[in-house]
């Protein structure tokens, strides 16, 4: 499949290819350190090296310090973990969360697990949506299950890896719909997008950003977000709920600190990123990336990723991952 990058994410990976990128304030740094160095397991041009990227960007004049986003690749994200965790506590290191580190510690048990950091903060939800290529039969998420239903055995899913959080919405969304329908993983969007458009899959599941190419070249369409609420730039695609079927994926982006961290600084991130939030030019970003901003500071992100770790486990073990 031919991918075409965007400009933001090709100019992220020209900058990352030594792997560490600075994003530098133009006044002295007030805050607690002069520089902060923020880790992702994501490669060059990736979903959590792109929002990192930008934050950097938009935060380095409001915190008046210099940033440095540092890729750190090996184990599905438990390097980069175990890095971050022997970390200084003085707030110069944090690492990029997504459920990713869940779902690797629960699966993998690596020495240092997502409960080896300390969240700081949660920034933004990362809608899944749900759909078809263009000339499907299917114009509604109840055409699909209606299909399922009166052809047992015909009906094909696409998703991601099996353990990703898009496999888990897939399940949960078969389920919901009291459908049995095979849902076939692969490494990644590409060779899903190659199944949705040729029509082995019926459906697939993805971002948003991963299918805009598509989407404007009028290739694929979307029957359904898995987000609680409508999106702000596609108010007229409705929720897998509105549709009668009761699903919601958390993708989350956010950070996470050493254990240790004193509060004063995670405040300067809650009340540093609520400013970043407000301004027009990064709002343009993120609305056009479709992201649903969703702010909670330390204590509401750290009983946030509890419950996702939770609701995880419990995924798991009815996919048969875990007993």
């Amino acid at each position: 499949m031919k991918h075409i990058l965007s400009l933001k994410t090709a100019m992220a990976i020209c900058l990352a290819c030594a792997g560490l990128t600075s994003v530098q304030a133009q006044t002295a740094a007030p805050y607690p350190v002069p520089r902060v160095t923020l880790v992702t397991h994501s490669s060059p041009g990736g979903g959590t090296d792109v929002f990192l990227r930008e934050l950097a960007k938009y935060m380095a004049p409001i915190m008046k310090t210099n940033f440095a986003v540092e890729n750190i690749r090996g184990g599905s994200g438990a390097k980069a973990l175990a890095h971050v965790a022997k970390g200084p506590t003085d707030g110069s290191l944090f690492y990029g969360t997504t459920p990713t580190y869940i779902q690797t510690t629960l699966l993998s048990k690596p020495s240092v697990g997502y409960d080896g950091l300390d969240p700081m903060l949660i920034v933004f939800i990362d809608p899944e949506v749900i759909f078809t290529r263009s000339d499907s039969p299917f114009k509604t998420l109840q055409d699909v299950m209606a299909h399922a239903k009166a052809n047992p055995g015909k009906s094909r899913w696409g998703a991601s890896n099996p353990a990703s959080l898009e496999r888990i919405g897939m399940e949960k969304l078969a389920r919901a719909a009291g459908v049995k329908v095979p849902i076939v993983s692969h490494e990644g969007g590409g060779d899903q997008m190659i199944g949705v458009l040729n029509g082995t899959y019926d459906i697939g599941i993805g971002e948003i950003q991963e299918l805009q190419g598509q989407l404007e070249a009028g290739k694929v369409r979307l029957l359904a977000t898995l987000s609680e609420k409508r999106l702000a730039g596609l108010p007229q695609l409705p929720t897998a709920k509105e549709q009668g079927y009761d699903v919601v994926i958390r993708k989350f982006r956010g950070l996470a600190s050493p254990k240790g961290v004193p509060d004063n600084i995670a405040k300067a991130w809650e009340e540093g990123a609520r400013k970043v939030l407000e301004l027009p030019a990064y709002k343009t970003e993120y609305t056009k990336d479709h992201l649903t901003p969703m702010l909670l500071g330390r204590e509401a992100a750290r009983k946030f990723i509890q419950d996702v770790a939770q609701e995880t486990a419990q995924d798991f073990k009815e996919m048969g991952l875990l007993k």
